[in-house]
Formats: structure tokens, sequence, C-alpha cells
């Protein structure tokens, strides 16, 4: 038997790093962990997890830094941890497991055992604590147990391995009718008759706690509410409104710092878990920014800059990308670099602030977090001004001054702990939200930001046509997968509508070619979540459900059906009817869960009117009039004189021209904004 020894310690991702010390002889996911096991017969633990997960630390620090606990796992299993961030193919891949296994859904940190011949799991949990308690076993008593059973109990062990090999097969080939179905507009209703269902009607958002913001369903409502007609669209407009005002009012939003936390741990959004994640803040900030363009909501757009200059201060790397998430502990405390007693807030500000931030949050009230106060405001901002008798300007004046100092005193605390490792598919949703929030404020500094994390990702994790997945200490790591390629995308349709530039228009067709050529499924349709020349594992996904971040196959429906209307080109537009087709059942069986394959069908259905101009500067003036009037409903692109790249339809127009698209038929080209505004009118409502 050979001698094992923890192998992280040449690792990069910071959440491996956090185990390199310990004393269980960790390996990351690879061939030498998979021949040992198989070779020495012993079962593999997979244990996933995340930097900035605190469930994931507290079973660090009882049972992963335990000497005991540590000798038992290196005596009968082969150990390997993985990173769920750098390897989100075996995160779905074993989450789904612990479904089929518990029939419940798992989390973080996930822990399985796994055969070592094949790698399918035949136990699965989540957090183990070190003693029993609450008729769960202690993780060192699982142990014991999983060994046993795997050692003497062959015959269950093949069972368990036998159905998990089966639900796998079984829902790979559930949705292949091999016959066309016809893609009506119903599911677009039913998916809203559905989500409001499962609205909260008091506190906003959905379902109670833990409650997450769910930036897709908010998304489906404002879609549901800007549409004429609809028998939904004022109650999708009233939930939509009720629940943008709870978030950001609520303690998920950092009012001293900016940003927002990943989820409140109670239903009316004041206490927060106090992570915070990239995607979670990218793709608020284009809720957030989209819902202002239609409604000029003021606290819409304090969030709004709340996330983007939180970002461009704390999370951005040198180089010009953007890091993953920054950790809920402080100093082994969760929360604690965010809390404040009545003493210090005191000791920071004057009288006359602390009477505005006592009123503005509530501070007469009992200590909301461990006898400390996580700050969030109890009323709006109108509200408080009237409450306060200051007036506006000397109410904004002292609240902006108390939360400066509140400010630069919580920088000298310590900080959460950094995950700093950049993610090419997390950056992609900030870039779309930044250059969203950036065009609709006007605020070149949140663009300028967004066209350099694109810079990034082009110079440093795009090579011989192919995206990697991660990129930290200078090593750039991990074939791309598909929400790699269709969220920068995503991010490069919203940015070349801020500023056009032929190496993003390129960069945009080389990645359709290459999400083409290496994920499409070419006999089902729709597109899987890893290459074809991917590391076999047990399972292969198409992911097409949205959740906390959209699902692949949504995104790649909508990209390819706008970029083939931008670039003329059908095979794009013909890769979308595929994809819906072959999410057709799953779209009808649950309609609420898909709202990004629904944005894709309804834009198959009824495409929105795509404007270009030709020409100088001067038409910067006709574009920012026709993006104020309708917000990101209408993509509006204008192609400098200098572009030697961009779709043939410019190419024809005359300088100093505009041309109005909707689906395959264009208009005649207009020589005056008037023109335009007037096709328009005839298009869209909106205008």
């Amino acid at each position: 038997m050979a001698i094992q020894s923890n192998r992280l310690g040449v690792q990069t991702s910071p959440y491996l790093l956090q185990h390199k010390d310990n004393p269980v002889a960790w390996h990351p996911w690879d061939q030498e962990a998979l021949d040992l096991a198989r070779r020495e017969d012993k079962p593999i633990l997979l244990s996933i997890g995340y930097s900035a997960c605190h469930w994931c630390h507290v079973m660090a620090h009882e049972s992963f830094e335990d000497a005991r606990t540590a000798a038992l796992m290196n005596q009968l299993f082969v150990n390997i941890k993985v990173d769920r961030e750098e390897r989100p193919d075996l995160d779905d891949i074993y989450q789904t497991a612990h479904q089929l296994l518990t029939n419940r859904v798992g989390g973080w940190p996930l822990t399985l055992f796994l055969c070592p011949q094949t790698q399918l799991p035949f136990v699965a949990g989540t957090y183990f604590p070190k003693t029993s308690r609450g008729g769960q076993f202690s993780f060192q008593e699982v142990l014991a147990r999983v060994s046993e059973f795997y050692r003497q109990q062959k015959t269950e062990l093949d069972d368990l391995k036998a159905l998990v090999k089966k639900s796998y097969a079984k829902l790979a080939h559930r949705d292949d009718t091999g016959e066309p179905q016809t893609l009506t507009p119903a599911p677009l209703e039913q998916s809203i008759e559905l989500l409001l269902k499962q609205a909260d009607p008091v506190n906003g958002g959905f379902g109670g706690a833990p409650k997450f913001p769910m930036p897709a369903n908010l998304e489906r409502l404002l879609v549901a509410a800007r549409r004429e007609g609809s028998a939904h669209a004022g109650e999708a407009r009233r939930h939509l409104i009720l629940s943008l005002n709870a978030i950001a009012l609520g303690g998920i939003y950092d009012v001293i710092g900016g940003g927002f936390f990943r989820y409140a741990t109670d239903a009316n959004w004041s206490v927060p878990h106090f992570e915070k994640m990239l995607y979670d803040n990218g793709l608020l900030l284009g809720v957030y920014a989209a819902a202002w363009a239609d409604t000029a909501e003021p606290s819409y757009e304090q969030a709004m800059r709340g996330v983007a200059d939180w970002v461009l201060l704390q999370m951005r790397a040198p180089q010009g990308g953007f890091y993953s998430a920054l950790d809920a502990d402080s100093e082994g405390e969760e929360g604690g670099y965010y809390l404040w007693s009545i003493g210090a807030i005191k000791g920071l500000v004057t009288d006359a602030e602390y009477a505005l931030l006592e009123l503005f949050f509530n501070l007469t009230e009992p200590p909301n977090v461990s006898g400390r106060w996580h700050l969030h405001p109890v009323q709006s901002w109108p509200e408080l001004v009237a409450a306060s008798g200051l007036g506006e300007e000397r109410a904004r004046a002292l609240f902006l001054s108390g939360r400066e100092k509140l400010a630069r005193a919580r920088a000298r605390r310590s900080l959460p702990g950094l995950d700093d490792k950049i993610l090419c598919g997390w950056n992609g949703l900030m870039v779309r939200g930044l250059a969203l929030a950036g065009r609709v404020l006007g605020d070149d500094d949140y663009l300028a930001a967004a066209q350099r994390a694109i810079d990034f990702v082009r110079g440093h994790l795009w090579a011989e046509r192919r995206l990697f997945a991660t990129w930290q200490q200078g090593e750039a790591r991990f074939a791309g997968y598909l929400d790699d390629y269709v969220f920068i995308m995503d991010a490069l349709l919203e940015l070349l509508q801020a500023r056009w530039r032929d190496e993003d228009y390129r960069f945009l067709i080389d990645l359709a070619e290459a999400t083409l050529a290496n994920f499409e499924d070419g006999e089902h349709g729709g597109f899987f979540f890893t290459a074809h020349d991917h590391e076999q594992l047990i399972h292969r996904s198409k992911p097409l459900h949205d959740n906390v971040t959209p699902s692949g196959n949504g995104i790649a429906a909508k990209v390819f059906g706008r970029l083939g209307h931008l670039a003329g080109e059908p095979r794009y537009l013909d890769c979308v009817e595929r994809t819906l087709q072959s999410a057709w059942a799953s779209i009808n069986r649950q309609p609420d869960a898909h709202h990004n394959l629904l944005l894709a069908l309804a834009e198959w259905h009824s495409a929105p009117p795509l404007v270009m101009l030709a020409g100088d500067d001067a038409l910067t003036d006709w574009q920012r009039q026709i993006q104020r009037r309708s917000g990101d409903r209408v993509p509006c692109y204008r192609i400098p004189p200098a572009s030697s790249l961009h779709p043939a339809t410019a190419s024809a127009l005359p300088h100093n021209h505009g041309l109005v698209c909707v689906g395959q038929r264009c208009l005649a080209p207009q020589e005056t904004l008037a023109g335009l505004l007037e096709q328009l009118s005839e298009e869209v409502k909106c205008l």
C-alpha cells in the first residue's frame, strides 16, 4: 500500500490551498488519484466546496484538521478535494447523484463516496458533524460504516451503482422524442402564472427562508411586465417592483460598501449569509440596470452604482479581470467584518450624523445579528427625509458623510478572505452587467472596465480558438465549459452596443463558431456542458434550467438568435430552433424554470427590431436617444467609419444613415433620427 501525502500545495485554487496543510492526504481530481484508488481498491471520498463557503470551513476545522479523523480517512479512502468553481462539470454530476441517492437537493460541502473502478457514487451527503447529534452520525462513524459497506455488502453496492447509472442514462435521453415539436408561445404565459404562485406578496421575492434573489425570475417578471396585452403584465410589474425595492433596501445589500450578499437567512431580507459572489452581483447589476431604464427609480441607480463601484474597487485584478468571491468569514467569525456596535458607530460620527443613521437603520431596536447590528435601511430614502425633518439636501449630506466614516473604519478591519481566481464565465456575467449599467447611466468608467475585462479574457483565457475556464497566479487552467463561451458572447453583444470595436465583433464570431464546433449535439440539438473532447466522466449533461446562474442552453439560444440577426447568419438562427426543439419537453414540464430559453422562444416567434447606425460621432446622439427610449429592448449598434469588420448590412449603408431590421426584414435606410424613430414606433409600442 502506497504512503499517501497531501498533494494540494502545488494547486492554484484558493479553496484547494486552504486544505494544503490538512493531515488528510488530499489529491486533486486527476488521473494519478483515480489510478491510485483503482489500484488499491479503495473507495474515493470526494469532497466538493468553494473558498467562500461557510459550512465548508466548519467541516474543515472540525474534521479535516483533526488528526484522528484524517488518519481514518487516509486509511480507508483515497481522498479527492474539488473546487466546484474550477470544476463545475464534476459538481453538476455529483450534485445530481446526491439528489438521486438521497431524494434531497444537495449543496456545499458536498461529500460523496465513489466506486474506485467506475467513479459511480454509492453514498452521498453534504456536511457531516464531528460528533453525532440530532440523529445524524458523526463523520468518523460515517467513514467506518461506508468502508464496511463497501467491503462486505457487494450486492447492495452493485445495486446502488446500477441505480445511479440507469438514472443518468434516463436523464440523458428522457427528452429525445425523435419527432419535431410545434414550438408554440404558450409556455410564456404559463411560466409567469407559475412564477407568481411562488411569489411572496409581503416581502417580495419567491418562497421563504433562506431567500435567494434569483435574477432569472426577476428578469422573467421584467419581460412579462413589458408585454402589452399579457394577462399577467400588471401583477408581474407589481411583484417586480416589490421585489427589487425589498432587495435593494434589505440586508442582502451592503449599504456601507456596496454589492449584494449571496442570500438572506430570513424571509424579509434582513440578515444575509455574508459571502459575496461575482456572479450574483453581475446578474443583479443587469437586472437593476434594465429596471432603471424603465423606471428611473433612484434606489435602483444606487444599487447599480453600489455594485459597480464595489466591483471596481475590491474585485478587479490589476490585469483587468474580476475575482470570484469574498468569504463570509473574517477572523473566524461569519459576518464579523460587517457588524457594528452602537458604541463603535457613535465613536466615529457626529451627533447629527448618528441621529440620522439611527433613524435610517432603526438602531433603537434590539441588535439583529449576535448582539450587534448589520446595517440596512428600514425605510425608503423619501420616507427617511420626511421623518427626519431635515430636508433632502441636509439629510443626504449627513448620510453620505456618516456612511463614509463607517466605510473608512470598516476598511481598516481584517478583510474577509478573497478568492482571487478569475473565472471566465463569471467575468462574462459581470461584463454584461457593467456594459448595460454603463450604457443606461452614461458612465464611461463602467464601460472602460467592461472592455478591459474582455481584453483580459481574450489575452489570457483564449488560445488556439478555445477558452480556458480559470486563471490564477499567471496560469490559465481547465478547458472552458459551455457557460464560459456563451456568457462571454452575451457580454460582447451588450458591450458592442455601447462601443463598437472590430476586435470584439471578431471575438464574438470566433466564440460562436467554437461553440457550435465543440459543444452542439449534432444528433438531438442543444449544447452539452462540456466539449466533445473533454475528459470522459460518468455523465454528460445539457443544462436547461436557470438557477442562481443562467442555463448554458438558455443563453446559447438567446445569443445565437440575436447574433444571427446581427450578422445575417442563417446557421446561427437554425441552431436556435434545434436548441428549443431539444429543450421543448423540459420547457413544458416546468416553464417557470427556463427563463432564458423562453426569452429565446419569444424572440424566435417575434424578433425585436435591431438598429444599425453607420457613421461618425454625430450618430452617437442618435444611438443615445434610441437607447434612452428603448432601454435594453432594442439592440442598437453604431459602426464607426474606421471599422473594417462589421455586419454586411452595415457595409451597404450610406455614411451617417441608420437602418432598422426586424428579423430577416430590413426597412428603408434613414438619414434622419426622426425617420428612424418613426419606423421604430411602428414596430414596437414602447417607442
